[in-house]
């Protein structure tokens, strides 16, 4: 009832009954009529009971009542329904300033964003001196992890890793089904990595967590980090990755080490990506 009282009758061009009304925004008949749907079955979805309910139904009413995507979703869930996809109120290319901030006081680790795709969107400056980020515009994650020999060279634990990698990836596609930007990087990869089209032939799908990632640095020698993949209810279509120093590895005092004035001077060459 609060979300009918929000949306006025002029709004959905309705007459106002000229100040008559006893309480203000839609009335359960004219919902109902706008949805397309009986004004008891509405009174009933409202009154929470045992009803059946479709997608298209639960978007018609989310429509008129000019539900945001979170109580879309929220509507979902109280109809016993699996809530739609998440969607971002922000363009694709918006990166807000507070997440690279975020990346940023990760330092001195390594951290980056990766859009749906994992099309690389930002990463810290420790993420460019030990992973390589910078040398490839607008890079994909997936693609180079195969592709980049570079990266390849460095990755001392890539073949271990390879296959729960591409495992994630298949589970980033199962949450956006039919999704032609997953259908791209599939089809562009296995034009050019055979390896790649064994792993994916196997079908196997790990959700997203962490990933221990072992990196041969040709200035601060061996780094051992956990890579971990976070998702921030405002971005929904964003991924941050992560990298925390494995315990008792060194790594840590490496890391601090390199990106120091004394380790970025050695570091003047190309590195990984």
């Amino acid at each position: 009832m609060s979300r009918r009282a929000r949306v006025a009758p002029a709004d959905v061009g309705l007459p106002d009954g000229g100040g008559r009304r006893r309480t203000p925004g839609l009335r359960r008949e004219e919902v109902a009529v706008l949805a397309g749907v009986g004004a008891s079955w509405y009174q009933w979805l409202e009154q929470g009971r045992d009803i059946t309910v479709s997608p298209q139904v639960l978007d018609a009413v989310a429509n008129v009542l000019r539900l945001s995507g979170d109580e879309r979703r929220h509507l979902y869930v109280l109809a016993g329904l699996n809530p739609p996809q998440p969607e971002s109120p922000y363009d694709p290319e918006y990166l807000c300033e507070g997440l690279q901030r975020l990346i940023d006081g990760w330092m001195p680790y390594p951290a980056h964003i990766m859009d749906p795709y994992w099309n690389l969107i930002a990463f810290n400056d420790s993420a460019r001196m030990v992973v390589g980020f910078g040398r490839k515009p607008r890079p994909n994650c997936l693609v180079d992890f195969f592709t980049d020999r570079a990266y390849r060279a460095r990755a001392a634990n890539w073949e271990q890793n390879a296959g729960r990698v591409v495992a994630q990836y298949r589970a980033a596609c199962s949450e956006r089904p039919g999704d032609e930007g997953f259908q791209e990087i599939v089809a562009e990869l296995s034009a050019v990595s055979p390896e790649f089209v064994e792993l994916w032939a196997q079908g196997d799908v790990q959700a997203g967590g962490q990933l221990v990632k072992e990196f041969d640095h040709p200035v601060a020698g061996a780094l051992y980090l956990e890579s971990t993949q976070l998702r921030v209810p405002a971005r929904p279509d964003l991924t941050i990755v992560m990298h925390n120093p494995v315990a008792d590895t060194g790594t840590a005092a490496k890391l601090e080490w390199l990106v120091s004035p004394e380790g970025r001077r050695g570091g003047m060459y190309s590195v990984a990506g």
